[in-house]
């Protein structure tokens, strides 16, 4: 069995590593497997190919900020994607993450259905079944065809022109009749998101949790509990009220219960006047040092709008550190629930009261991250990909 993945990224973000993890998972396995990538710092090696330069991508970009058309563009690099499937003859493709203007998705799609190549898509975002945007929110367009949208500028990043509903057709068009192709949503939520959609609805679904380096991430026995200590591992974090990561909510948090510190691990904006016992950490690119931090926290609190998985919930239960935080769609679904709170979106009221709940208890860090490897580990979600791929080479059956 031969698998040839395409991903934004490789070895890096989360979707790099989740591709990383099941490249060489599929190598264990005895199985073929290649990479092809086309963003970021990941550098081509054996079984892994850049697709091409960053400055191509930049471009690409560019001409979809123009046209409106956010998937499309990139004639040259589609065309050579097309050729390495050509030419490597894969059993399987496997599409991750293809939005980062790299790659024309709707042509590429068309192909793989027209070449009759048995294809996996996986649903990290929401963007193949809204055919634009990542996040959908609370519009319900996407369901049965984009148009007029309400804020292109922040959707699709179009500066003139609403072609959404161009895009929503092209997209559906390139998976109407894709009978060779199966969808794995990342979360219970995404699917059932994703099958209110007119595009994939007639799609065949098999949900696949993301899965994390369960030997890094893990229950350290020399883990030493800083008792007050609530972590936020976060893509971005601010103070502006239309930031879909929260950073207001921590501020918030850390006003309201002084007695304790939160560290906040990710990229930052200069914020004014920030609490003393707020912590900015920055981006933290070692593994080991992220977990160390998951490990040492009592909690770690989640306050995103909308989260298709949430890697940071998986990180935290698997180092054996409790989860608190808002609804978010997919988080209280995949999250363990003896050993994590959801509240409702948006209210700190409660969010500070489970925070301040989950300060107070005992927790047997050694047993929610035993249960948390069996659910979250990269052997757990190879595994799964392995049983799809033999699947849909056995026709669904």
């Amino acid at each position: 069995m031969k698998i040839l993945q395409v991903n934004n990224v490789y070895g890096e973000k989360s979707t790099g590593k989740i591709t990383e993890v099941l490249h060489k998972g599929i190598l264990d396995a005895g199985c073929e497997s290649l990479v092809v990538f086309g963003r970021g710092k990941g550098a081509a090696q054996k079984n892994v190919i850049r697709l091409c330069p960053e400055w191509y991508g930049k471009m690409n970009g560019l001409f979809a900020r123009i046209t409106g058309i956010p998937y499309g563009g990139c004639f040259l690099s589609t065309l050579r994607l097309e050729k390495i499937i050509e030419k490597e003859k894969p059993d399987i493709v496997h599409l991750q993450c293809i939005n980062g203007s790299f790659v024309n998705i709707y042509k590429l799609v068309e192909w793989l259905k027209k070449k009759q190549i048995k294809t996996v898509v996986s649903l990290h975002a929401e963007f193949m079944y809204t055919a634009n945007c990542g996040y959908a929110f609370e519009c319900e367009q996407w369901k049965h065809g984009c148009k007029n949208c309400p804020d292109k500028k922040k959707a699709v990043k179009s500066w003139f022109f609403d072609n959404t509903g161009k895009s929503w057709d092209k997209m559906k068009k390139a998976f109407e009749d894709f009978e060779s192709c199966i969808i794995c949503p990342v979360s219970p939520w995404t699917e059932s998101r994703a099958k209110e959609s007119d595009i994939l609805k007639e799609r065949k679904f098999e949900t696949v949790l993301n899965g994390i380096d369960a030997g890094i991430f893990c229950g350290a026995q020399n883990a030493r509990t800083e008792e007050n200590t609530v972590l936020n591992v976060t893509a971005h974090f601010g103070n502006d009220e239309n930031d879909l990561k929260g950073g207001r909510y921590i501020i918030e948090l850390a006003k309201r219960i002084p007695e304790a510190t939160f560290k906040v691990a990710g990229n930052s904006d200069a914020v004014e006047n920030l609490p003393e016992n707020v912590i900015l950490l920055g981006n933290i690119d070692n593994q080991n040092e992220l977990a160390k931090l998951y490990q040492n926290a009592k909690i770690s609190v989640l306050v995103s709008k909308k989260e298709t998985f949430s890697m940071p919930v998986a990180e935290s239960l698997c180092c054996g550190t409790p989860v608190v935080g808002f609804e978010a769609g997919a988080p209280e679904q995949i999250a363990i629930g003896d050993y994590s709170e959801f509240v409702e979106q948006g209210d700190i009221d409660a969010l500070e009261a489970a925070v301040r709940s989950w300060l107070g208890k005992s927790i047997a860090k050694e047993k929610i991250a035993f249960e948390a490897r069996e659910k979250y580990s990269a052997e757990t979600m190879v595994k799964r990909f392995l049983e799809v791929y033999r699947r849909i080479l056995w026709n669904f059956e």
